[in-house]
Formats: C-alpha cells, sequence, structure tokens
C-alpha cells in the first residue's frame, strides 16, 4: 500500500496542469523501479514508428561532425554538451527519443531530458543498428511513411 501511494504521490508531483515538471535527480532515482527500467529505452522499429506517425521526435545526440559524416534523415541534432542550452527548441507534448551510435550519451540526454519535464526515451540499439536496419526496402517505407504523415498535417 505504501507503494502505491509513494507512485501516486509521485506521478501527481510530476503533473502540474497537463504538463510534467522538473524533477530532482535524487527523487528520481528513489522512484526509480522495473517499470521505469523497460519505459526508459526504445528499439528501432518502434521509434520510426512514432517518428513517422508524428508522435516522437528522434534528437541526435552526436557532436555536429558526427552528424554531418552521417545521420538519419528525420533526426535533429542537438549535441549533448547543447542540450541544456536549447532545451526550449523540444517541444513538451511528443515523446523525445535520444540517440547516438550506442547508448551512452543519449540515455545521458534521456535523464537530462526526464529531469527536465519532457517524456524520454533512448534508442537503445543505438543508431548503428538502426542504420542497419534503415536499408533498401525499409528506408524507403520510412521515408515514404514519414512524408504521407508530415504532408497530412
Amino acid at each position: 500500500m505504501r507503494k502505491i501511494i509513494f507512485s501516486v504521490l509521485y506521478i501527481v508531483g510530476l503533473l502540474n496542469a497537463g504538463e510534467f515538471k522538473q524533477v530532482s535527480f535524487d527523487a528520481y532515482l528513489k522512484n526509480f523501479d522495473y517499470k521505469e527500467r523497460n519505459e526508459m529505452k526504445i528499439k528501432t522499429p518502434d521509434m520510426l514508428a512514432l517518428v513517422e506517425e508524428g508522435k516522437a521526435i528522434l534528437i541526435d545526440i552526436r557532436f555536429k561532425e558526427e552528424f554531418e559524416a552521417w545521420h538519419i534523415a528525420t533526426s535533429i541534432n542537438i549535441p549533448l554538451n547543447e542540450l541544456p542550452q536549447r532545451l526550449g527548441e523540444l517541444p513538451k507534448d511528443k515523446l523525445i527519443i535520444t540517440a547516438c551510435p550506442h547508448n551512452d550519451r543519449s540515455n545521458m540526454a534521456r535523464i537530462y531530458l526526464t529531469l527536465n519535464g519532457y517524456n524520454a526515451k533512448y534508442l537503445n540499439d543505438g543508431l548503428l543498428k538502426a542504420a542497419d536496419f534503415l536499408r533498401g526496402d525499409n528506408a524507403k517505407e520510412f521515408l515514404d511513411e514519414y512524408k504521407a504523415n508530415k504532408d497530412k498535417k
């Protein structure tokens, strides 16, 4: 019962007139559980579906030079070290998915975003796996769906 009450208080504490508000790292850690562990990450096919539908934004948090060398066409580059100054560029009404080649920097970015009131996940199979997935027909299908959904709006 105590856990349920604490969870409700935590959720109520995060909600502020329909928006999430900033949470301390201590509070986040105290409330970290198996559910959060599962919900903090997303795999490439699920990420692509949410981006296609316009429900999520993919943020590539690598340095500009890494992004310029190669990136996923629909991603936005906000390097990890620029994230605090560029928070205002991110909508709070969409899922923010952070990505880097593996998941070290993207997980740091996800924690930062979560603590600042954003609904965020990190791409746990990383950009390298996403790039591998987006070859041939998968790439065409993803971009066709993304463009079609964007045109509907």
